[in-house]
């Protein structure tokens, strides 16, 4: 089998690639834009803008791909905020130049787009564990454009007849994730206090809100089982099922250094519009493909934690 990873230089493109290779014994190739690096000993990589059709187009001819997966994404809520503009571009118009791209060939190869448990937004108490097909209320703007290509990849699988799966990632964290997410965000502040590079005190921003958790390496098994037993047109939560408080990931954190850490409200680190809970119902991925998470969080955290006093004392910043 071919696997064709887009958006391969992103924190779950490399355990992706890794689990395609080494667990499913795939071929894989894996898209980056021109500035950025993928060092893989078994991957082709392949520079590509997905704002451009006519590249898609040409890496489609290249490869030939049985399975393709749609990682690229402005993916931070964040910079969602910042930049609504380049979050609409890439989320929307990127997804719409894949599938354009993907429709004009001889043959089906199966698309997975990723999407985000943002997208149910406001969830009220009594619809958690939340279903696939509770309503949707948007809470932030790259909520919104995940919700957009969600919608449009089930109109192009009815009407163009198209492969498509569509998945509702809730949040996945591991080693070597940006700073710029929560988890990775403390382990980083924590590592670089030991280290003596930073003042004992760890800012921090919302520790009410309750997220989903999986470790990336759970969720790149789940995904791999979507493209070969998932049903065509379908959207799948992937999740742990578990929403956990951020104070319990800091508490973790904190339980897990070698140093006292006093802790100070950011208010930078706070969203203009947070979401209290986000809890995943996993039943309809578990019933279709047997998936189970396997890894627990103190062990993500401790691993996270782990790269992070690997990296930091060396001055290397991911």
């Amino acid at each position: 089998m071919k696997a064709l990873i887009i958006g391969g230089a992103g924190f779950v493109g490399g355990y992706l690639g890794d689990h395609l290779h080494y667990d499913c014994g795939w071929s894989v190739y894996t898209t980056k834009l021109p500035h950025e690096k993928i060092i893989s000993s078994y991957a082709e990589v392949l520079d590509l803008n997905i704002l451009n059709i006519d590249e898609i187009e040409s890496v489609l001819t290249k490869v030939e791909p049985d399975y393709i997966f749609h990682l690229a994404a402005q993916s931070s809520v964040a910079l969602s905020w910042e930049n609504p503009g380049l979050t609409v571009d890439v989320n929307i118009k990127g997804a719409v130049n894949l599938m354009d791209a993907v429709r004009t060939l001889d043959y089906k190869p199966r698309i997975l787009l990723i999407g985000s448990g943002e997208e149910y937004g406001y969830i009220n108490e009594s619809e958690t564990p939340i279903k696939e097909d509770n309503r949707l209320r948007p809470g932030n703007i790259y909520a919104a454009t995940k919700v957009c290509q969600n919608m449009l990849g089930q109109i192009y699988t009815k009407a163009y007849d198209m492969d498509i799966i569509m998945v509702r990632a809730f949040n996945h964290i591991g080693p070597g994730q940006d700073p710029r997410f929560v988890v990775s965000d403390f382990c980083k502040q924590a590592a670089e206090i030991e280290a003596g590079i930073r003042e004992p005190v760890m800012k921090v921003g919302n520790l009410s809100a309750k997220r989903d958790f999986t470790d990336v390496r759970d969720v790149v098994k789940a995904y791999s089982k979507l493209v070969q037993k998932g049903k065509k047109g379908e959207t799948y939560n992937v999740g742990s099922g578990k929403a956990v408080a951020i104070q319990q990931i800091l508490d973790k954190i904190l339980e897990l250094s070698a140093v006292k850490i006093e802790i100070s409200i950011d208010t930078g680190k706070i969203r203009p519009i947070d979401i209290p809970l986000i809890e995943a119902d996993t039943d309809k991925l578990k019933l279709d493909t047997g998936w189970e998470p396997v890894i627990p969080l103190e062990l993500t955290i401790k691993n996270t934690l782990d790269y992070w006093s690997k990296f930091v004392p060396t001055g290397v910043t991911n």
